[in-house]
This record gives C-alpha cells, structure tokens and sequence, in this order.
C-alpha cells in the first residue's frame, strides 16, 4: 500500500510517497481501508519536531523508522481483531490514531472508532476527530459548560473552533466568536449570537462578560485573556496556533504559564488535551446526525498532494478544516 512517511524534520519537501507492507491488526483492533483523512497542526508539528518536544515520541534525533504522518481518518472497515466487538468488515467508521492515517490503510484500536453518521460525506467525517474531540472536551469536560453561560471562541473560524461554536450552542450556552473580517459571516452561520472582529475590536476589552472563554489562537497574555472573564469565569487554554515556532515547548508555553498561576487567580484557568475514545466519537455522531453540528470544509486535496495540504494548514488560516480524499 501507499503511505506518506519522513525520515528527516523539516518543511513537507520531507515526505515522501512509500509503498509500504499493509498493517497487521492486534486483538482489540480494526483495520480500516482510508477512504479520507484530514490535516490538522498537530501533524506538521510533528514534521517539523516543532516543538522540540515532539521528538521525544517521534524521535530524538530523526523520525522512527516506519513512521506514518496522519492522525483523523474515516474509511471501510476490511477486518476486525478477535477482542473487536460492535464493528464488522464493511462498516463505515471514522476516528483517529496516534499517527498513520496518511495511508491506504490503517490498523486503530476500536476504542478510537465509531461508526459514521450516514448524512456525512468520508471527508467531513474525516474531519471531526481530534478538532471537534478537542473542542468538546475543553468545553464540557474542562470548562464546565451549562445553559444560559455567556461563552467567547478565540479563534472560531479555525478547525477547533469552528465545532467550538456549534457545541457551545448545543450545550445552550450564548456564543460570542472572534475571528477576521472575511469569516465573519462564517461564524454567525454556526449559530455564534455575536462575532468579534480582530481587526476592527479587542475582545480582551470586553471586561467581565463572559463565563467562559475558550482560547485557541494563543496570541494573547493570561493578563488581558483574563479581562473579560467574569470574576469566577473560567479560561480555556487549547494551545494556540499562533504559538512561537521553533522553541522547546511552543504550544505548550501558554498551558505551563496558564498552570502556574491558576492558584493565584480568582478565575479558573484550565487546559485541555485531546483524550480521543469512542464514547465521545459517538456522542458527536448523534449530534451531527441532529444537525447540530456539521463539520466545515475550506479546501479538499488529493491524497497524492498531502504536502501541498500542509502547507497550506501552516499558513494558520484555514477556515474550519483541511481534507484529504482517497
């Protein structure tokens, strides 16, 4: 089979085209046949070995031997593990790995798979996992998202944010989105009450009105992030696109120094990490199967022109996802 791997870090003039043995599968796992994928940071992050702590999964000094880019994925279930039950060869599924979805085919672990709403193409499946995973989990799990809290998106045009916006309003909360002038109408359409436009107004002056604010761009201090939130408000610290390259920690920065002056603060100051598992798969799956949250596509490439992907998702201005068909 065809898979796209890296022997070197650096810019996506690293990968390159393989034709590599098909997975095996273990016991508690399925192999799914790729029928589309999607590109999202943490992917030339890796690349890249930016931040330098990624090495320490990929590889100190160059990546693992057989290392395959690619985290969400959605295709045909060709075989299941003996421990594998609830899914069968033929199911369409979507979900994610570690790494290896830029291929053919793929071996994942049931518990990061469920089966894909019917009224989803393979690409706006492909589109969901570790984005929209990320967004609910920072939202319910971290930030403690009720009904009727008043609810700022840092970055809602983005991958993350764009689910961000549906799933705040889901969760019946009033949304207020941040982004650029041309996604201004973007955003409203995922049902944000107000948007922000960077270019024109600071959220940041904004003192005391929300709950909760969700940051994904990383483009702001603690200090002025913290302004609008009410006094017991709660900040959400995803990471941040806009995260300095080339340092040691990039992304993870904000969350140390979020961390550290949590105690300090009046207002909660939490981080969210993408924990994928099936549960939280299917519980989006009935949400989009509602239409109350449909995945964005900005551009779909080829699965041949994966790099070109790439570089474009670096550029950090994508409007909701990037994905990749097979």
């Amino acid at each position: 089979m065809k898979a796209w791997s890296w022997d070197r870090y650096g810019p996506p003039d690293v990968l390159t085209l393989k034709n590599v043995d098909e997975p095996d599968i273990a016991p508690d796992e399925v192999l799914v046949r790729v029928r589309a994928a999607s590109v999202n940071p943490y992917d030339w992050r890796h690349m890249r070995a930016d931040p330098k702590l990624a090495r320490l999964s990929a590889g100190l000094r160059r990546p693992k031997p057989g290392l395959i880019l690619g985290a969400d994925l959605a295709g045909v279930v060709e075989r299941v593990g003996g421990e594998v039950t609830g899914l069968n060869p033929g199911d369409e599924v979507f979900g994610e790995v570690k790494l290896g979805s830029f291929a053919e085919a793929v071996a994942v672990p049931q518990t990061r798979l469920a089966v894909k709403p019917a009224r989803l193409t393979f690409e706006q499946a492909a589109s969901v996992s570790m984005a929209a995973h990320t967004a609910l989990q920072g939202l319910r799990d971290e930030g403690k998202i009720s009904a009727g809290q008043r609810v700022l998106i840092n970055g809602a045009s983005g991958g993350i944010g764009t689910f961000a916006v549906q799933l705040a309003k889901a969760f019946g909360a009033e949304v207020t989105g941040v982004c650029s002038t041309r996604n201004v109408d973007l955003v409203r359409s995922l049902g944000a009450d107000d948007v922000v436009d960077y270019t024109r107004d600071d959220f940041t002056e904004r003192q005391g009105r929300y709950d909760l604010l969700m940051d994904i761009v990383g483009d702001r201090s603690l200090a002025r992030l913290r302004r609008p939130l009410t006094p017991r408000g709660t900040l959400v610290i995803v990471g941040g696109i806009a995260s300095p390259r080339g340092g040691l920690l990039g992304p993870a920065a904000q969350v140390f120094r979020g961390a550290l002056a949590s105690p300090f603060v009046s207002q909660r100051i939490v981080t969210v990490r993408w924990k994928p598992n099936s549960t939280d798969l299917r519980l989006l799956a009935e949400l989009m199967e509602k239409e109350q949250v449909t995945p964005v596509i900005d551009r779909t490439y080829p699965f041949t022109e994966i790099p070109e992907a790439l570089r474009y998702i670096e550029r950090g201005h994508a409007r909701g996802k990037v994905a990749i068909t097979l």
